[in-house]
């Protein structure tokens, strides 16, 4: 199948972007947002629209250093902690699409400058009896090192800080312009191009993602994904968040304009999903709104809402 193309951008905040150390199109109506931040190629520009759109990272099991990119002209701080240092010039020694590396080795993004943040790619040999998508693996050396024990075009995904294992999680196929992707996943492309995954899809209303991770919006598409949960001990409904898997399952990071009981000086604020047919929400003056516009939700996503003040 032809995978929805995903390119990231962080939550807006004030001064520069701050995203998940683990480590949306589709947002309720009249959302207004910011994106900004430093990254390793600099200051990006910030752009305040009024428009239905917030923005996010992607996430993985380790810590990782910002990265930008400016394929199909658009701009973003991506790729976790967006605290203005400065990574090493990106080294493309091979194609992660094309995945043309001699015999016995796979394409994989690494950072290149002893960093944390994946910035380059390079051919690395394939372990014997290599972990399919799905399947456990680990890496030598981190997750950043491109050294797993996963299957060509694939690569082991959050990784688990205490006991040093992740899951494999395929490559998209195809090209940056036509991406593919399993049936029940899309393609997510991170940075410069060093990422290119294809993450499964879910319900924000049943929280049907594997591993406890969390179901939250596409960055700049029309579904959900699966992301790591590093909400931690925050996280709950009206806490503030500042990048979108900081809230708990169930609840989304949204301006704190959309709630009177959210720190309006917070970058985001946790608030509960709601059903559009059982409409549920406990927030003063809370209303279930429609997380798409009247008639453009995608299939078995037309009741999913947001408990918000209204517009």
């Amino acid at each position: 199948m032809v995978a929805s193309k995903t390119r990231l951008a962080p939550l807006a905040l004030a001064a520069g972007c701050v995203l998940s150390p683990h480590s949306t199109s589709g947002t309720p109506d009249t959302t207004t947002t910011t994106t900004s931040g430093t990254d390793s190629a600099g200051t990006t520009s910030a752009a305040a629209t009024d428009a239905p759109t917030t923005t996010m990272p992607i996430m993985s099991g380790t810590s990782a250093a910002s990265t930008a990119g400016t394929t199909g002209g658009t701009t973003m701080c991506s790729l976790f902690d967006c605290d203005g240092s400065t990574s090493g010039f990106p080294t493309f020694e091979c194609d992660l699409w094309e995945q043309n590396c001699p015999e016995g080795q796979k394409c994989m993004p690494w950072a290149n400058d002893g960093s944390s943040a994946w910035n380059a790619t390079k051919c690395t040999d394939i372990m014997p009896n290599a972990g399919k998508p799905g399947d456990l693996c680990s890496a030598e050396g981190g997750g950043v090192s491109g050294v797993d024990s996963c299957e060509k075009a694939a690569m082991c995904w959050n990784i688990s800080q205490q006991t040093g294992k992740g899951t494999c999680i395929a490559f998209c196929m195809g090209s940056p312009e036509a991406p593919i992707c399993p049936g029940g996943t899309h393609c997510v492309i991170g940075g410069n191009g060093e990422l290119i995954l294809c993450f499964p899809e879910c319900d924000p209303l049943e929280q049907d993602c594997p591993n406890m991770d969390l179901c939250i919006a596409d960055p700049m598409g029309d579904g959900f994904m699966c992301v790591h949960d590093d909400s931690g001990d925050m996280g709950q409904q009206n806490d503030p968040c500042g990048f979108p898997n900081a809230c708990d399952p169930g609840l989304s990071c949204l301006p704190p304009s959309f709630a009177a009981e959210c720190d309006p000086m917070a970058p985001g604020c946790c608030l509960p999903f709601c059903d559009l047919m059982d409409p549920t929400c406990t927030n003063q003056g809370a209303t279930c709104i429609g997380w798409y516009e009247p008639d453009m939700a995608p299939p078995f996503l037309e009741n999913v809402g947001i408990c918000r003040l209204p517009p």
